[in-house]
């Protein structure tokens, strides 16, 4: 597997992590305990090292799942937990946001038990939350650094300026954010803002929550929560279908991989990028992790695809 140096923690890690968000079943209709088990075993069987949950993932199921296959295994020291915090929820699950220096030492007691270790690896805001000044935030965090529960702060979904009034208030080693070949927002600012300061990297959604995967098909449009975006639906739905067709064949014709591999590659090829999560809720849907590697795209590639893109979606 891949791997990738991050000077935060002193170590390198699988350039793909296994993300947990769709085995905890929230928005993705509801969870297979003993399929989520089995994927995590799968993902570190495969040599992927560094894992990436929340406590709104399952409110707290993902935690507790990972939590206990890592101590049962014993494997804690060769394992990166990143997990999150700022999002609490009431009976009925709702969620909102609070990264309150009280909240957040809340969250990071209940964390640890869940996880069932004595430290976290990397702790990152879930959502940026604009009721608390990100100075405190920021200073509770470097606290927890401090007295050894965490060993790397990072957000997620931070757009540019939130980061910058998020650093002066304190450390910051990691930022999370939405990057595939269809959602590409990122290119214009935070990826080389993240570039700039040096911060490790980490996309989610690299397969466009399974658009890119190359599995879904005309006639049967996703109907849970996770998928209710545009690209999802009608026409746009039939375009994106489209062009994963043609940049399948592409993978095909020019390297023996297929849309899934494309995908992934043209993510972990991409300047600035450092980790890409791989969501799963079955461990069948790990195998196309290890033809990821042993092909890189070089730039007349990246002009192909590019073109592939605007022929098929306009733009």
């Amino acid at each position: 597997m891949e791997r990738v140096w991050l000077p935060a923690l002193g170590r390198d890690v699988s350039r793909v992590a296994l993300g947990t968000w769709s085995m905890g079943g929230w928005m993705w209709g509801g969870a297979d305990k003993d399929a989520a088990r089995a994927t995590i075993e799968r993902a570190l069987d495969l040599g992927i090292d560094i894992i990436d949950t929340a406590p709104v993932y399952g409110f707290g199921l993902s935690e507790e799942l990972l939590g206990g296959i890592i101590d049962e295994r014993g494997c804690r020291e060769q394992v990166v937990i990143a997990t999150k915090l700022g999002l609490s929820w009431d009976a009925r699950h709702e969620p909102w946001r609070d990264t309150s220096a009280e909240r957040i030492r809340e969250e990071v007691v209940a964390s640890l038990a869940r996880l069932r270790t004595d430290y976290i690896d990397i702790y990152q805001v879930h959502w940026p939350d604009v009721s608390v000044p990100f100075e405190e935030t920021a200073a509770e965090l470097r606290m927890l650094v401090d007295e050894g529960l965490v060993r790397a702060i990072g957000v997620c979904n931070y757009s540019v300026e939130q980061m910058e009034s998020f650093c002066p208030g304190g450390r910051l080693d990691t930022t999370q954010f939405r990057y595939n070949l269809f959602e590409r927002a990122a290119e214009a600012d935070v990826l080389p803002f993240s570039r700039e300061r040096g911060l490790a990297t980490m996309a989610y959604s690299p397969l466009a929550r399974g658009l890119l995967s190359g599995s879904m098909k005309p006639g049967h449009e996703a109907t849970d929560h996770a998928r209710r975006g545009e690209m999802f639906h009608g026409d746009a739905y039939a375009k994106h279908l489209s062009a994963v067709a043609r940049l399948d064949a592409f993978a095909q014709e020019s390297y023996g991989r297929r849309v899934i591999h494309l995908a992934m590659r043209w993510l972990l090829d991409q300047p600035g990028l450092t980790i890409a999560l791989w969501g799963a809720r079955k461990p069948e849907q790990l195998e196309a992790a290890s033809g990821v590697e042993g092909f890189t795209l070089d730039a007349t590639a990246m002009t192909e695809i590019d073109r592939i893109l605007a022929e098929e979606l306009g733009d």
